[in-house]
């Protein structure tokens, strides 16, 4: 034969995988941050974001609420779909929902962002 025997071939597989770590301690850092990802960063905003779907369903005429934009509006009518919002004494728009970005509490400013 020319060329190298399978022990030969065997012996040096074995020699190379004999000090390595299993295979998944190689990935165990990866799944890791993923997890850590996951708790610290997805998790906590889609609780945000079901919070935020929750109330926005729940919003009724006379609401004060903060659209995407910035602005500080009063709920006239509420649709399927859209909103009508008075953002000063005479000024009416109508807003998608999902542009509403936040309701605020009855009497005033709103919480602090915990």
């Amino acid at each position: 034969m020319n060329g190298p025997s399978l022990l030969s071939i065997l012996d040096l597989a074995a020699a190379q995988t004999a000090g390595d770590p299993p295979a998944y301690l190689k990935f165990l850092p990866l799944v890791a941050m993923a997890v850590i990802f996951y708790f610290l960063i997805l998790r906590p905003q889609m609780q945000r974001q079901k919070t935020l779907q929750q109330k926005i369903a729940t919003m009724k005429k006379g609401d004060q609420v903060v659209t995407a934009g910035g602005l500080i509006a009063k709920v006239l009518k509420v649709d399927e779909n859209t909103v009508d919002l008075e953002i000063a004494q005479g000024v009416k728009v109508r807003a998608i929902k999902s542009t509403i970005g936040e309701i605020l509490p009855p009497g005033g400013n709103p919480v602090a962002n915990d």
